[in-house]
């Protein structure tokens, strides 16, 4: 279970927080080191280079993602044994306030909230309190965008389209969202059911709980807070594996449509 929780070293700088039955409050000071740390050298120059990392922070325009308020949030842990250990597919959708995404995107079109990857296989789209967040994709790079406001909470929203299981590894700016570490294809994710929809909250913190996944500055990032790094907010990556010796493409909705379309007497020539 424990590799399944936040770390307490991701968990540094970021407060005091009680996850639950079980778990233990999680102390944390400022302690990280950062990358690139080298123990030889004094305390001023350290304490210099961790202040050039703050004001490059706080510099920065736009929008991350903080760690918000706890939720109860299930999650029914299931075994998977993956077709291969490349995702079938992956898909990425770019997040700013609406400033930033007008500078990042440049032309391009309004889109709905939810849209297929992988082939097909799932839909999947980022939710704010009241509906899928303004979505874009640019008319050159086929890039997806969304628009955020600092503050307000959003959810990750995914559904299987095809009738047999997949396991959807997740992140945000750069983070996986079970584990809170560096995100990879290693990672294990979420199990979905076919036909199933499932909304990510936020980041794992127990198996009854999250933290809200919430817009903030740079500065205040859960990436930035917890490892000092912040050169990958502003994306949510999702990676799709399929399972072994089960075909998904068989009987999805396009064949499953043709076939409840299919006449049964033919038209007279």
């Amino acid at each position: 279970m424990k590799s399944t929780m936040l770390s307490t070293a991701l968990l540094k700088r970021c407060g005091t927080f009680l996850f639950g039955a079980g778990l233990a409050c999680l102390w944390l000071g400022g302690c990280t080191m950062g990358p690139g740390y080298d123990p030889s050298t004094s305390a001023g120059s350290a304490d210099h280079a961790k202040g050039r990392a703050r004001k490059a922070a706080e510099e920065r325009p736009g929008l991350a993602t903080g760690f918000g308020e706890s939720t109860r949030s299930p999650w029914n842990r299931q075994s998977f044994v993956r077709a291969s250990s490349k995702p079938a597919g992956t898909g990425a959708v770019y997040y700013n306030n609406r400033e930033g995404i007008d500078a990042m995107a440049g032309s391009k079109d309004k889109v709905a909230g939810f849209q297929t990857a992988a082939g097909g296989v799932i839909e999947w789209g980022i939710k704010g309190n009241l509906g899928f967040l303004p979505t874009y994709n640019t008319y050159y790079e086929s890039r997806r965008f969304v628009v955020g406001k600092q503050g307000s909470d959003y959810s990750i929203l995914l559904k299987n389209r095809c009738k047999s299981r997949l396991e959807v590894v997740l992140s945000v700016d750069g983070l996986d969202v079970i584990d809170g570490k560096t995100a990879s294809f290693a990672k294990r994710g979420y199990v979905i059911a076919p036909d199933e929809t499932l909304e990510v909250k936020g980041w794992r913190t127990g198996p009854e709980t999250v933290a809200r996944f919430q817009f903030s500055s740079v500065a205040g990032s859960y990436a930035n807070l917890s490892t000092g790094e912040h050169r990958n907010v502003g994306v949510i990556g999702l990676a799709v594996f399929t399972e072994k010796g089960v075909d998904p493409w068989t009987w999805m909705p396009r064949e499953v449509n043709d076939r409840l379309k299919a006449a049964p007497f033919a038209k007279a020539p």
